[in-house]
């Protein structure tokens, strides 16, 4: 089809343009997510070096092929070559755990005393990284061993996508949280919305364009509030309540705004991890972000709702180092929000906004796909900014 003839336009108000520009758009994209997508196709994942398996148990290689060698845990072997699924890692951690005469445990889900972790991944601005930021951490933490929930809390449902979900396609009304939160009779249980993902370890609840209702809805149901229902800033707090013992950390991706669902997913969390580009107006928007969340939360706060939290972190994203003006600024930030600015940032790197390409995460993508050192380096990144969360979680929990 033709494009459209720009000299026409004037022809036609911009409602018309907006809706006409919008179908054909839409049309195109079924087509072409049909085409890579079908229907009954279903995300897998690939299986792991023993070097990845090991990083990911937390032992030594050479420990890994000892293991492998005297017949202990699983035996993996795919055309010769020694991989790992992963519930392979899975049965590792707890062949270790059963043999092991020493106090560390490699299954590392909560104890008794130990409360569930929140955490929402926020930005005022798009393009800082948060959703990739969510995702990569969610599967860093179910590679690990924990149980985790990732919650698409975003209308335009990146996350799904990146988990195999099609949000147009694949999640129905009432399938995303909103189903759980929402304020009429056709409220459901949290359990019902939860799925299963193609990492035993980690289950997701999807995004998509109805989660908009809750924004539209939640002024009215303030005007008309009876006694017995409960705030809006607590509903997704009361919806995890029903769950918080089948997980150890939950991810919540929330929308770039501040909205009734980014207010509800910061009552919720135990932790809060905000992302931002070391670019001046990036930072600028922050600022403008902070303040805003700062008054909301006064309001919330002063109505009843939970504002205490075990921590807050920055995360430099998309970071250059040898872009002069962009270590500046950092030192800047650092100098301002001191040990609040993680101590690794996640550099910018063509291996990850490759891999999202193709709806997949780097930890999914095999390395022969990349360069090794553009792979290595992106690799090497995220799992330090993982790293130091993880470590956050462990200090909350007071393990070693």
């Amino acid at each position: 089809m033709p494009a459209t003839n720009p000299e026409s336009e004037s022809f036609r108000d911009l409602r018309s343009l907006i809706n006409a520009d919008a179908a054909e758009l839409s049309m195109r994209l079924r087509a072409r997510q049909l085409a890579d997508f079908p229907p009954e196709a279903q995300k897998s994942l690939r299986r792991f070096s023993p070097a990845e398996a090991a990083r990911f148990i937390g032992i030594a290689e050479g420990y890994l092929r000892q293991l492998a060698a005297e017949g202990r845990g699983p035996e993996p072997l795919s055309n010769g070559r020694r991989l790992y699924s992963i519930e392979d890692i899975e049965q590792l951690r707890q062949f270790l755990d059963g043999s092991g005469k020493g106090g560390r445990r490699y299954v590392p889900h909560r104890r008794e005393g130990e409360a569930l972790q929140v955490i929402s991944v926020m930005n005022f601005k798009g393009g800082s990284g948060k959703t990739t930021t969510a995702a990569h951490l969610a599967e860093y933490l179910a590679f690990r061993g924990y149980r985790v929930l990732a919650i698409d809390l975003d209308p335009q449902a990146s996350l799904s996508a990146l988990f195999g979900l099609q949000p147009e396609l694949d999640v129905a009304d009432n399938d995303t949280i909103y189903g759980a939160i929402r304020y009429d009779d056709q409220r459901r249980e949290m359990a019902e919305i939860v799925r299963a993902t193609y990492i035993p370890t980690l289950h997701l609840i999807p995004g998509q364009l109805e989660l908009m209702e809750f924004e539209h809805e939640t002024p009215k149901a303030l005007m008309t509030r009876e006694g017995r229902d409960s705030m809006f800033f607590s509903r997704i707090g009361e919806a995890l309540a029903q769950v918080s013992d089948a997980y150890d950390v939950v991810v919540i991706d929330c929308p770039p705004q501040l909205g009734f669902l980014t207010l509800s997913a910061l009552c919720a969390a135990t932790a809060v991890l905000i992302t931002v580009h070391p670019q001046m107006l990036d930072v600028m928007s922050m600022s403008q972000f902070l303040n805003m969340t700062a008054g909301l939360l006064d309001v919330v706060a002063n109505a009843g709702a939970a504002t205490e939290y075990d921590w807050m972190r920055y995360l430099v994203t998309r970071y250059e180092p040898s872009d002069g003006p962009q270590t500046k600024l950092v030192g800047w930030m650092r100098s301002i929000l001191g040990g609040r600015v993680l101590t690794h940032p996640m550099v910018k790197s063509t291996a990850i906004a490759d891999a999202g390409l193709t709806k997949h995460t780097l930890y999914e993508v095999d390395r022969q796909q990349f360069t090794r050192q553009t792979y290595d380096r992106a690799v090497e990144s995220l799992d330090l900014v993982n790293g130091e969360i993880e470590a956050l979680i462990k200090q909350v929990w007071k393990r070693a």
